[in-house]
């Protein structure tokens, strides 16, 4: 004779429960993941459009070694952001 299981109205509430913190939780990462993107582009477009900046403020100078510094600065800086920001996204991912 076959055994009949009963289901248990709690076991299934539970697993039901379950089931939906998954599921929320997968959608929570999903949204993150594309928050922290969109935060990191913002950043990296701000720190290379304010490096740009700068290299064009020294470059009105009419001093050769203040342009040639400035130049470098702003250089570094946009390197600087992107490799930050490629880590971090690396990081994310």
């Amino acid at each position: 004779m076959p055994t009949q299981t009963k289901s248990d109205p709690i076991t299934e509430s539970v697993e039901a429960a379950a089931e939906r913190v998954a599921d929320l939780h997968e959608k929570s990462v999903a949204s993150s993941k594309k928050a922290s993107e969109a935060y990191l582009s913002s950043y990296e477009k701000a720190v290379v459009a304010l490096a740009d900046t700068y290299e064009k403020a020294t470059g009105a100078s009419k001093i050769e070694w203040v342009v040639s510094i400035g130049s470098l600065q702003a250089d570094a800086t946009r390197e600087f952001a992107r490799a930050y920001t490629n880590s971090v996204r690396e990081l994310v991912s």
